[in-house]
């Protein structure tokens, strides 16, 4: 009854993601007839983003302690476990300085007004008064909330990261018996906010149509052809982290398999992953590809391949970098230090507590507020996260099965 269950749902997300893409097609249209006027659909696509916001805070929250708690009750998992964290850490935080030098390099959010909007000029005034951002120290002591509950209220994402991971740490380090009782409270509380966001999600072709119509009406064919650019350069990204960063640490460090039969046996896999856009329906595929294909010990797969389904994405925190420079450029801010480091530490950190289904990239919104960026302009990239959604997940599970292929030396050698 649950298979069934989670089958239906699962095919209900599939239909949707088309909806949604059918939505952004005719939002696209609609907005480029009417022109200005377009703006009537405004209301419903801020009520959409505002239902959005709603709920990214506690779902970054809790996602993130349960999270930091299975890394902190796997640290007995020793070597393996060590090296895991360490290559699932490094190739996010490569491909988030990726996403970053592309995105600063070919600038594919230079060239639109956004000053036609009111609210934008808003929004890009209240930056100009913040113009003297704190330096490096200044910005490092911020990350550590003086008061947890207030950074909750006031929605200050860098805080409540780094609240949480001291409250994931801390239950990891609990007898048995309070830390299952607490992680079941924490997981119980993440998958109610994964319901109410799935909830959202069923009038998302709606809120998208709404969103593109006023967006493509006010700035017209140009925002079209600069999300194409971005897609482009996002697959430029994606291809380097894959075949040079992740294939490159298989030819160097796997003893059990070669550059060429991992990706020779993993194309399957990563056509799945492409159609689904779901890191952990992959999941099963990908386990007994890496077990049958790749000759990686079932102990050594049971561990990375769930580990990695639910906080190695790459591809998503290539995406968070990109996004978020792609609309500083769009709102004409020049980002400082400060901003940078704040792009990378909760990009990096936020891919972690992405939940490995297919659906919106909400965590986007952490990234933005942390690094001072509006995101009055994100929902035209709403409306093609499926494409963004599909291609970071092949990335991901890639990452995954490289992963598995090295660590599983150290377990021979133990």
């Amino acid at each position: 009854m649950l298979e069934e269950k989670k089958k239906k749902s699962g095919d209900m997300l599939s239909k949707l993601g088309n909806w949604i893409i059918v939505a952004t097609v005719l939002g696209a249209v609609v907005g480029l007839v009417m022109g200005k006027p377009a703006h009537m659909f405004a209301p419903i696509g801020d009520l959409f983003m505002q239902l959005i916001k709603m709920v990214i805070i506690p779902m970054v929250f809790f996602s993130l302690v349960s999270g930091a708690a299975a890394l902190g009750k796997s640290s007995s998992a020793g070597k393996i476990g060590l090296v895991t964290f360490i290559y699932y850490g490094l190739t996010t935080v490569v491909s988030v300085v990726l996403g970053i030098v592309f995105a600063e390099v070919f600038k594919p959010g230079v060239g639109i007004n956004m000053h036609a909007l009111s609210s934008a000029a808003v929004d890009v005034g209240n930056l100009a008064e913040k113009a003297a951002m704190p330096g490096f120290w200044d910005t490092i002591i911020g990350f550590i909330p003086a008061n947890p509950f207030k950074a909750l209220v006031d929605g200050n994402i860098l805080q409540i990261i780094t609240f949480a991971l001291f409250v994931g740490f801390a239950l990891a380090m609990m007898s048995k018996e309070k830390k299952e009782f607490m992680l079941k409270i924490f997981d119980y509380f993440t998958e109610i906010f994964i319901k109410i966001m799935l909830a959202i999600m069923y009038i998302a072709p709606i809120g998208v149509f709404c969103l593109m119509a006023d967006a493509t009406g006010t700035f017209g064919y140009d925002v079209l052809v600069k999300i194409v650019y971005l897609i482009v350069l996002y697959v430029i990204v994606l291809a380097i982290v894959t075949y040079v960063m992740v294939g490159g640490t298989v030819a160097a460090f796997s003893k059990c398999t070669t550059y060429k039969n991992f990706f020779k046996s993993m194309w399957k896999v990563q056509i799945f992953a492409f159609s689904t856009a779901s890191s952990m329906a992959t999941l099963p595929l990908n386990m007994r590809t890496t077990i049958d294909e790749l000759h990686v010990s079932r102990e050594t797969t049971s561990f990375a391949l769930p580990l990695g389904a639910t906080i190695n994405m790459n591809g998503n925190a290539a995406y968070y970098a990109m996004a978020a420079c792609f609309l500083a450029q769009m709102y004409g801010i020049d980002l400082s230090l400060s901003q940078y480091i704040a792009i990378v530490v909760t990009a990096s950190l936020g891919a972690v507590g992405q939940a490995g289904v297919p659906g919106p990239t909400l965590l986007v919104v952490a990234v933005l507020a942390a690094a001072n960026i509006p995101m009055d302009a994100l929902p035209i990239l709403f409306g093609v996260d499926r494409i963004f959604d599909m291609l970071r997940t092949a990335v991901n599970i890639t990452g995954d099965a490289a992963c598995a292929t090295i660590v599983d030396q150290f377990r021979k050698e133990d």
